[in-house]
This record gives structure tokens, sequence and C-alpha cells, in this order.
């Protein structure tokens, strides 16, 4: 087994999920949830272990309002989950979409609210600010293109909101668009 390098941050799922819990996009990376785990003698499929991980985190973030700019930590099934985004049922926000970092305990919070702050900032701005639900549904292929340019094999690529936005829309950090070779 391979060991990584202890500055390079590494995630083991990037989840986009609504107000209520379910998965609008995400990957998992590693082993992260790909065995069944056995309970009472039956063994799981890989997409209920998910599942219930994902209920589980939703359970947890449950009534959390994180801004865009200020991620949360839970610990989730031994892992350590930061969160951006999405809003409690009774403030005016942006979206109730948030974007969430799955990490090794080990991995630092702020390193993992770092690259989740990033990522929120590139959904929002492929958005056009509007985090919601529909908006994000609409456009999945940009947020599987983003989670895409922003990790790849839970090494995390690109971190910074603007160069996430522009490498989705293919176009440099200037917003203009690479001319065509001929």
């Amino acid at each position: 087994m391979t060991t990584l390098p202890p500055l390079l941050p590494k995630v083991d799922a990037i989840l986009v999920l609504d107000g209520d819990g379910n998965r609008l996009a995400g990957k998992y990376y590693g082993n992260f949830l790909k065995k069944g785990e056995a309970e009472e003698g039956k063994i799981s499929s890989v997409e209920e272990v998910r599942s219930a991980f994902e209920r589980q985190l939703h359970s947890k973030m449950h009534g959390i309002a994180a801004r865009a700019d200020a991620a949360e930590v839970v610990t989730v099934m031994g892992k350590t989950a930061v969160f951006c985004g999405g809003t409690s049922a009774n403030s005016n926000g942006g979206g109730d979409v948030r974007v969430v970092h799955v990490g090794p305990s080990s991995e630092s919070e702020l390193v993992l609210a770092h690259l989740a702050e990033g990522m929120y900032d590139a959904l929002s701005h492929l958005m056009g600010g509007a985090t919601d639900r529909t908006m994000v549904l609409d456009n999945l292929e940009l947020v599987f293109l983003l989670i895409d340019e922003h990790c790849d094999g839970g090494i995390i690529l690109e971190t910074d909101g603007s160069k996430l936005a522009s490498a989705v829309l293919l176009r440099d950090d200037e917003g203009v668009e690479p001319e065509a070779s001929q």
C-alpha cells in the first residue's frame, strides 16, 4: 500500500446534498464505503451503506446553517465531514445545497474546510449565485465537471473557486475562452 506525503490533503468523498440530505451529486474515493457491512448476518450493498452514511451525515448536519465562507465540522462513522452552504428552515439564504468533503479522521479540519469553501464558491459562481436544488439538478453536468476539476482519485487538484469555475467553463482566469487550434 502506498502512503501519501503528510501534507498532501486526501478526501474520501465529495458530496453535494440538498436540504433533505439527498445526494444530488458526489464521488467516493478509495475503499471508503465500498465493502458491504455485515448487519445482523446480512451483507448490505455498497449503495445501502452509502445511503446509511448519508442519512447519518444529514442527521448530524440538520439544523446547522453553514455560511459559504465558514465551514462546519461533524464526525460520522469515524470520518471527519466538513460542509458549506445550506440554510436552516427559518433563514433566508442563497440556497439549500450543501457541499460536503469527507476525510479520514486524521485529516486536518482546517484543510477540509478550505477545500469545501473553495468548491462551494465555484459552485455558487457556476450556478449564478443560486445554489438551490433545482438549479443544481438543471446543471448537473457542470457539477460533475467541477468535482472532477477539484479532485482526482481523492487527491485535491485545485482549491481556488474562481479557477475551478473557469476550468469547468473552459475559460482562462480572465474569463476569455481559449482559441481553437487551426
